[in-house]
């Protein structure tokens, strides 16, 4: 017999159009939403919009959770799979799974006119960093017939994202909440609401992160939103349209085994002060045709500055975009810092992996500025074309061959 912590019931026995689900690592808060999700479908008239920010494929990423948890309830033959979409035998309702962007770009547009929707869900929801898009998909979930629901699963981030100014503070709500109020119902839970269904040595795990690192285990684990990254390097930065001012030069770094190779657009005003960041593709495990064929497509003839690391790679890229090593010398890593913090960062909306690096690329040694090794895949690509374009030449530590 499974048990739905009952912090959840809300969602099925209450009438509020919004739900916020937050909660820190190991707190059951997908698997009791999605759980209530597939009990939703027997009743008649529901079609249910389940979505994250990228979702390349539901078969091979999403549709295999839901199909165990069917399969735990003993239910999986109640079920038409497909795909995209699970669909009830009885009732017809349904649950189809679609991504916002896609290989094939914003998939927004298609989402608000999809039929019939009646329940919204966003998971992983601190992904989606444009709140219009958000507002475009809630404005298409209207179904006269049946209640109408707008569920956000999250893991909070920091307190700059828009869920957080609209639902909270805005609000006047306290993090960490169980209440309803207005039509938003709020919905918090912890390892702690779960731990019977958590291994011992998980438990443990979390204990020493408790004891070591206090501050990690309050986001990580209890679920608190942060103020900002300890430590965090960049604060010079908000969300914005990208803007061609001049030149485009676009950064790269290469990923190595299962890290991701990165493309970034620069534009930089010199008279404002301000750079315009956008993100273009930030994937692990590429190949070498993979990425020409990627940077033939994002940069077109613009020059592409990229990691000098592997002068083999850049030669065979040569061959199909217009891109050049950069050289590092001692001190080149500050010093490209040092560039990126005396302009305003202007970053695309869409440009979620470069949002999370700037939340949270601190110092390991701010004495020292020394950077950690982490969260550095696109600042690392932005690193390069930016102190190609703005290199003092009588440094000599940073250049460009």
């Amino acid at each position: 017999m499974i048990e739905i912590n009952k912090k959840f019931s809300p969602i099925s026995n209450n009438d509020s159009r919004y739900y916020i689900v937050t909660g820190g690592r190991g707190s059951g808060k997908s698997f009791s939403v999605n759980l209530l999700l597939v009990l939703l479908t027997y009743e008649k008239g529901h079609t249910i919009l389940f979505t994250r920010y990228t979702l390349s494929s539901a078969y091979i990423s999403i549709i295999p959770e839901f199909i165990q948890k069917l399969e735990m309830l003993d239910i999986a033959d109640h079920f038409y799979i497909t795909k995209d979409e699970i669909r009830n035998k009885a009732s017809g309702s349904k649950i189809i799974f679609r991504g916002i962007k896609t290989s094939s770009g914003d998939q927004t547009a298609n989402l608000k006119s999809l039929q019939g929707v009646t329940t919204f869900v966003l998971d992983e929801a601190e992904e989606l960093t444009n709140e219009d898009t958000f507002d475009k998909i809630d404005l298409s979930v209207r179904d006269l017939e049946q209640q109408n629901r707008v569920i956000l699963i999250l893991n909070p981030t920091t307190k700059e994202h828009w869920i957080y100014n609209r639902f909270f503070q805005e609000k006047g709500i306290q993090e960490g909440t169980n209440k309803t109020k207005g039509n938003i119902t709020y919905i918090h839970t912890t390892y702690l609401d779960n731990k019977e269904n958590l291994s011992e040595s998980f438990i443990k795990q979390i204990e020493d992160m408790k004891r070591r690192r206090p501050e990690k285990y309050k986001h990580q684990m209890l679920g608190g939103w942060l103020a900002k990254a300890e430590g965090v390097i960049f604060s010079n930065w908000e969300i914005g349209d990208f803007k061609e001012v001049g030149q485009i030069v676009l950064g790269q770094d290469f990923g190595f085994a299962s890290d991701e190779t990165t493309l970034c657009l620069t534009s930089i005003d010199k008279q404002n002060k301000k750079i315009y960041l956008k993100e273009c593709f930030y994937l692990p495990r590429l190949t070498t045709s993979e990425i020409a064929k990627l940077n033939k497509q994002y940069a077109g003839e613009n020059l592409i500055v990229a990691d000098s690391a592997e002068p083999r790679l850049i030669t065979e890229l040569k061959a199909h975009c217009n891109i050049v090593p950069s050289i590092k010398g001692q001190g080149s890593i500050t010093y490209g810092i040092s560039l990126l913090q005396d302009y305003d960062l202007i970053i695309d909306p869409n440009s979620i992996n470069l949002i999370k690096e700037l939340n949270n690329y601190s110092w390991l040694e701010k004495k020292s500025r020394t950077p950690q090794d982490a969260f550095n895949h696109l600042l690392d690509a932005i690193r390069y074309a930016v102190s190609y374009q703005l290199q003092n030449p009588n440094r000599g530590t940073y250049y460009i061959s």
